[in-house]
């Protein structure tokens, strides 16, 4: 039906029908009113999107209901709709975009399901998990992903950072891989990506390298542990720990946790890839371990004599070298034997993961080289092996006495070496001198 104008006294007095009706407005065209039987009445836009045209379907929107919103409000919200269609938008098809956008919990779990399990390693894709669920989803999880600014990531990167920096770095890292993802889905504009412009935390990587002291310590204390134990220590943060028995307690590592310890400082691997460690993967004849995944992909793991004796009489309980508690499934961590021993060789701030970096640090100090570590180690790029350089002195050393054996001779300078101090000094040749 066609009105004069759509004012508040005419659709008053507007009577249902049993069908729904349209009114539409004499003055703005396609402007209308949407009457159901039940006698609800709604405000309505109609428009032909793109070009228009008669072959170009109609397009509806409802722009609220009567009572919420005034025929003025309608028809001025009419107005900017028809314009802009009339500039070739499509009003509807983007209120409908926005309704349908999922949030950032959504839409992350969407990537981990979809990407992530299929491209990274799944200990990377359960970190993510984690940071999705811990960090991620209390600060943003609600917002519509294309929604999310900047400003809400540097602030959920600042609140993590404040007692965990190096986690917040992380955090900002895999949001920032669930809007690459977001792109090539079309639910933001590629170049989006909020977590861009967070600045991450500086990082320290942590260098420890065990002495010969300590290592002797180490080797002392695991015979200890998987022989007749070591000194038990209740924790007595726990909530418990005042009602556990605490005399005459010995802690027993069993020997494959023993046999894990010793191949980490002997093969320089990482956790995993001992954890994780089948025997289908030991092959004996050429004293390699064959991985066929790692951190860095296929890798082969050289195998010197002292570990190939420790698999050699490592008894076999199933398929993996290392038995876990559970028959066919590997072990999930170390930390208990390796705190005990810890403890007991009084080893502070000494992780795992620094049995590594003291095998290395082991090679550096015989002049192997860093190109011969990083493939004992397994490292694809030389910039990552780069970071023991400073423990390789020799080379530095030796042209440094170079150089300085030419400037004292330049300077008419002699050596004498102090052999009590073994401190090199210098004295004047006395003049005349050859």
């Amino acid at each position: 039906m066609q009105a004069e104008r759509l004012t508040k006294r005419f659709v008053d007095e507007i009577q249902p029908s049993g069908k729904v009706d349209f009114y539409y407005d004499g003055e703005l065209k396609g402007f209308s009113l949407k009457v159901y039987p039940s006698g609800e009445k709604r405000w309505c836009v109609e428009y032909r999107p793109g070009a228009g045209g008669r072959r170009v379907i109609k397009r509806r929107m409802v722009l609220g209901s009567v009572g919420a919103v005034t025929a003025e409000e309608a028809r001025s919200a009419a107005r900017k709709i028809l314009a802009a269609a009339a500039l070739g938008d499509d009003p509807a098809a983007a209120r409908k975009g926005e309704r349908d956008m999922p949030t950032f919990r959504e839409f992350a779990s969407r990537y981990l399901d979809e990407e992530a399990s299929a491209k990274l390693k799944p200990r990377t894709t359960a970190n993510y998990r984690i940071y999705l669920l811990k960090h991620a989803c209390p600060a943003i999880g609600n917002l519509k992903i294309d929604k999310v600014a900047t400003a809400n990531v540097a602030q959920l990167h600042r609140c993590i950072g404040r007692t965990r920096p190096m986690t917040a770095n992380r955090v900002v890292e895999f949001i920032s891989s669930v809007y690459r993802y977001a792109a090539t889905c079309n639910h933001v504009e590629r170049g989006f990506n909020p977590a861009a412009l967070v600045k991450a935390y500086r990082e320290h990587r942590r260098e420890r390298f065990l002495s010969t002291a300590e290592l002797a310590r180490l080797g002392d204390s695991i015979r200890e542990a998987e022989t007749r134990g070591v000194p038990w220590v209740v924790d007595e943060t726990k909530l418990n720990a005042k009602h556990t028995p605490q005399k005459n307690r010995q802690t027993v590592i069993d020997r494959h946790a023993a046999a894990a310890l010793r191949l980490l400082i002997l093969t320089g691997a990482r956790l995993r890839e001992i954890l994780l460690l089948r025997w289908e993967h030991v092959d004996f004849d050429r004293g390699v371990l064959l991985l066929p995944d790692s951190k860095t992909g296929r890798k082969a793991v050289v195998l010197n004599a002292p570990a190939l004796s420790i698999l050699a009489n490592l008894p076999r309980q199933d398929d993996f070298v290392i038995a876990g508690y559970t028959k066919d499934k590997p072990r999930a961590d170390l930390n208990r034997p390796w705190r005990a021993v810890c403890r007991y060789a009084k080893l502070e701030g000494v992780r795992i993961h620094d049995l590594r970096h003291t095998h290395a640090s082991i090679g550096v100090g015989f002049g192997l080289g860093l190109p011969i570590i990083g493939k004992l180690l397994g490292h694809t790029q030389p910039a990552t092996t780069a970071r023991y350089a400073h423990l390789d002195n020799d080379p530095l050393r030796r042209a440094s006495d170079k150089i300085g054996n030419r400037i004292v001779a330049a300077m008419g300078d002699t050596l004498r070496c102090n052999s009590k101090s073994n401190v090199l000094k210098l004295a004047r040749k006395p003049s005349g001198s050859s």
